[in-house]
């Protein structure tokens, strides 16, 4: 199983109605392929930050093809849509982390 997370940073000036875009409408539009699942939401703790709050925003996933399907289509659109609402206010870095049994 991967995890694919997003690292993503708000702005103080669009923290609220990010926070609710990506809750309200990002979370549920990246699920509805079924391509992605298990959609996690935690603010990072960062005690360094003078201004915004960071967050990782995480979904699970079977396969890279399965990930990269989805990036494709669905992830590109929404891509578009948080840079389209937000700008430069917001920015973000993707890490692909594998899921290690115990």
């Amino acid at each position: 199983m991967l995890i694919f997370n997003t690292t993503l940073h708000l702005d103080d000036s669009i923290h609220d109605e990010c926070l609710l875009f990506l809750k309200d409408v990002y979370i549920p539009s990246a699920l509805e392929s079924g391509l992605l699942q298990s959609p996690s939401l935690a603010r990072i703790d960062a005690q360094h930050e003078e201004h915004g709050v960071s967050y990782a925003m995480q979904f699970k996933t079977t396969d890279l093809d399965t990930l990269d399907n989805w990036a494709g289509s669905t992830g590109e659109k929404l891509q578009k849509e948080l840079q389209k609402r937000f700008g430069t206010k917001v920015a973000g870095f993707v890490t692909l982390l594998e899921e290690i049994p115990l």
